[in-house]
């Protein structure tokens, strides 16, 4: 072989004339450097700003791996090292500078070891540098599973800000690490914050920029092909399409949702229970129906890691599917059906401890409960389930509880009730109840279309 193959690195041959001087004079980085400080104070005398020379840099001009030459100074410095040659030429192939005869490789093989050693070492710690420790990830994820499975004791607000300091965190260590498994786990992180972020904005009353932050958490779902984040994202989506009163989306994104495989029974069960809201706001009674059924039916003992492993607001208690069918039926006019779902949601509810319960779905099934009874024209029954209502903390008294007890406070204005005492007293106790609630004191307007899954 001849001509620039030959001077590859193959059989240990010199990439750079520099490299083949410092192989001839057994020059060990160690002495090169020496050398080259000595040298630079010799022409610049002693400087702060004289150039220096790393390892790890003087690897990448031995090895031929510099793009263009380095600083006049430095430049300056080498040509002193090694009369005669230019540093063009020092950093040229040998055979281009000085022939093809190239003298024998014959550095110290201990030293040629040691050497290659060092570079190994430097690789894989540049690799150790492009990734993360396991621990880091693995305190990442019990954040956001504890976030998602304290969701309920919280307020929204409190639950989007500690979303939102999880986000910063998991995209500043997403930038950190090139380890493909590393980045998985994290962008499906970022994606279940994004979902947390997408209910605490909703809760407020923010639906565009609920709708926003489900379409990032679906975006991630898709991107890491994990289908339990696509799915709970939309079904998110389709709950905030039938507020927004975009019901045939909301169908749309819920029968999308229930395609998607690899999802266990919990999620299944909380899809359907959107789908029948959704088919509800259509009028389509039949289908509404149907789907409340299959989100009652027994499951096939099947799980997933998000609904069933995380839990918590990507759960499906069994109470709040309660609740979503009071709902539901309400919509369709079955109050008879809606009155039983509501007190199951409630007596599940009183078989939780106190910090297991859920604000939202005490408030839900008690609001539900009441407008049962107010279509069987029983006000007196409906003051009594709203008691545990006027409870709630204001700071949690979210979208959900608001657009419920506006829907008892618009029944409560009809004729019927003109001029009556309790239907007076419990309009203006709802008034007052929703005036101080978070999407009336911070949020937009709340439209009260309908009521939250």
């Amino acid at each position: 072989m001849n001509g620039a193959g030959e001077w590859g690195g193959m059989s240990g041959q010199p990439n750079t004339l520099l490299k083949l001087l410092c192989d001839q004079e057994r020059l060990t980085y160690r002495k090169f450097n020496a050398r080259f400080t000595e040298t630079g104070v010799e022409l610049f005398g002693q400087n702060p700003n004289l150039p220096t020379c790393g390892e790890p840099q003087f690897r990448r001009w031995t090895a031929g791996r510099l793009v263009g030459l380095p600083g006049a100074d430095t430049c300056a410095i080498l040509e002193r090292m090694f009369q005669g040659y230019t540093a063009e030429q020092l950093f040229a192939d040998p055979s281009k500078v000085i022939g093809s005869q190239v003298p024998a490789y014959d550095l110290d093989l201990e030293e040629r070891i040691g050497m290659t050693a060092r570079e190994a070492h430097e690789g894989a710690d540049a690799s150790a540098g492009a990734s993360i420790s396991d621990t880091t990830i693995d305190e990442l994820q019990d954040r956001v599973f504890g976030l998602a499975r304290r969701y309920h004791r919280l307020a929204p607000v409190t639950a989007f800000d500690e979303a939102e300091e999880l986000r910063q965190k998991v995209d500043r260590q997403k930038d950190r690490t090139e380890v493909p498994a590393q980045r998985q786990v994290l962008l499906i992180l970022s994606g279940q914050v994004a979902a947390i972020m997408s209910s605490a904005s909703f809760d407020l009353g923010y639906l565009s920029h609920a709708r926003t932050f489900a379409r990032t958490a679906a975006l991630y779902g898709e991107s890491t092909r994990f289908t339990p984040l696509r799915a709970y994202a939309d079904g998110s989506l389709a709950y905030i399409a039938y507020h927004a009163g975009d019901t045939t989306e909301a169908v749309s994104k819920a029968e999308r949702a229930l395609g998607y495989s690899g999802l266990g029974d919990v999620a299944e069960r909380r899809l359907h229970a959107i789908q029948a809201r959704a088919h509800a706001h259509l009028g389509d009674i039949t289908s509404a129906q149907r789907a409340m059924r299959l989100s009652q039916e027994a499951g096939r003992d099947r799980v997933d890691e998000l609904h069933d492993t995380v839990g918590g607001e990507f759960g499906f208690t069994a109470e709040r599917l309660a609740m979503s069918n009071s709902t539901t039926a309400l919509i369709i006019g079955d109050g008879g059906q809606a009155e039983a779902s509501a007190r199951q949601a409630l007596t599940l509810l009183a078989q939780k401890s106190t910090d297991a319960q859920s604000a939202h779905v005490l408030g839900g099934a008690a609001t539900d409960l009441a407008l049962a009874r107010l279509l069987a024209n029983d006000v007196d029954g409906a003051a009594e389930a709203l008691t545990p209502v006027w409870e709630i903390p204001r700071d949690q008294r979210m979208t959900g509880i608001v657009v419920r007890t506006a829907r008892v406070h618009r029944h409560l204005t009809r004729p019927a009730y003109h001029g009556a005492h309790l239907p007076g007293q419990l309009r203006e106790r709802i008034e007052d109840f929703n005036h101080v609630s978070p999407p009336y004191r911070i949020g937009p307007h709340v439209g009260l279309l309908a009521i939250e899954a």
